[in-house]
């Protein structure tokens, strides 16, 4: 199996065997189809346990799939009439971030997504889908503009984070971020966040703030990824599927903690499976954010957005943070 992910080895395997097995009965006269079919049974049986009882870290995995779908990817079932709008009118146009201006079943909206590439060419191109200064001041230029035309604003998180390198620092990266978690707060417009795959750091919360932010099951949201917080805690960054475990990140344990709105399922085995699918289980959540936010006033969508992160997380009695890291 092409990109197969460790966990999903047991199943590959026997895959393979249920193949071979048709293409012997096809070349001889021997029937097996009783022991195909056996086969078949204990195949949706070890499907269902391992996809049912998924830990953090294959999640994680899941989440970096290469083949998983992208903005793109998504675009052109969710939205019609599309164009795409480049550039932040200061530097030059970031193509790790995706955005324009779209029809959502006849209601005009600004998309903005970040987007990472499906090869090699396209990676280097899009920048792994690490944005630059110049992507998220293209995204609040694109947020700016629907805020004035009173257009929704959708935006899709999928990044390992904003580009840490050089270039990044010396445009700014930092002020960036930080100004778009300040306009975002204060736009009069519904805003609806989508994490459909990794959402790092201050780089995902940089088209992050939103009045509702939905995670599709398999994909997750931090303010750290977990090799970057297995390097703080234990100073060894192959303790990462240890962290993924303790640090609450995959969309059913955001749903619990009150992060999230909603957990979108998932297609069985990922999204990159049916990507059809897929979006429509995004098509329903959408239609129902929609409907209940775009009849709020400017005033009532400010307030429920600073209410939402209001009320995020509470005080607790923390553990020594020695006893954390021996947990």
């Amino acid at each position: 199996m092409v990109n197969e992910l460790e966990f999903e080895k047991p199943l590959s395997e026997l895959q393979k065997k249920i193949a071979e097995l048709k293409e012997f009965t096809k070349n001889s006269d021997v029937d097996l189809s009783d022991e195909i079919e056996k086969l078949e049974t204990r195949l949706k049986k070890l499907e269902a346990d391992i996809y049912e009882n998924m830990q953090p870290w294959d999640r994680v995995q899941i989440a970096r799939h290469p083949n998983r779908p992208t903005t793109l990817d998504y675009i052109p079932y969710l939205f019609s009439d599309f164009i795409e709008l480049h550039g932040d009118r200061f530097f030059g146009d970031d193509e790790a971030i995706v955005g324009g201006i779209a029809k959502y079943k006849g209601l005009p909206v600004t998309i903005i997504g970040q987007q990472r590439g499906k090869d090699t060419k396209e990676n280097i191109r899009r920048n792994f889908g690490m944005p630059h200064p110049e992507g998220y001041r293209k995204a609040l230029r694109l947020m700016k503009q629907a805020d004035k035309f009173n257009r929704p604003i959708i935006s899709f998180i999928d990044t390992k984070g904003a580009f840490p390198g050089k270039a990044a620092e010396e445009r700014g990266i930092s002020e960036s971020i930080a100004r778009n978690l300040f306009e975002m707060a204060g736009l009069k417009v519904p805003v609806i966040c989508i994490v459909i795959g990794e959402g790092a750091s201050g780089g995902a919360l940089g088209i992050g703030v939103g009045n509702h932010i939905h995670v599709i099951e398999n994909s997750w949201f931090s303010v750290i990824a977990p090799e970057s917080a297995a390097t703080i805690l234990w100073k060894d960054s192959s303790q990462a599927k240890r962290a993924a475990d303790i640090m609450k990140i995959t969309a059913p344990d955001l749903k619990k903690l009150g992060v999230i709105e909603e957990v979108i399922s998932e297609v069985k085995g990922g999204a990159h499976k049916d990507v059809a699918t897929q979006a429509e289980s995004i098509d329903r959540v959408l239609e129902k954010s929609l409907k209940e936010l775009v009849g709020l006033s400017a005033e009532e969508l400010i307030e429920q957005r600073y209410n939402k992160y209001r009320v995020i997380g509470e005080f607790t009695e923390l553990k020594d943070i020695a006893e954390i890291s021996k947990s």
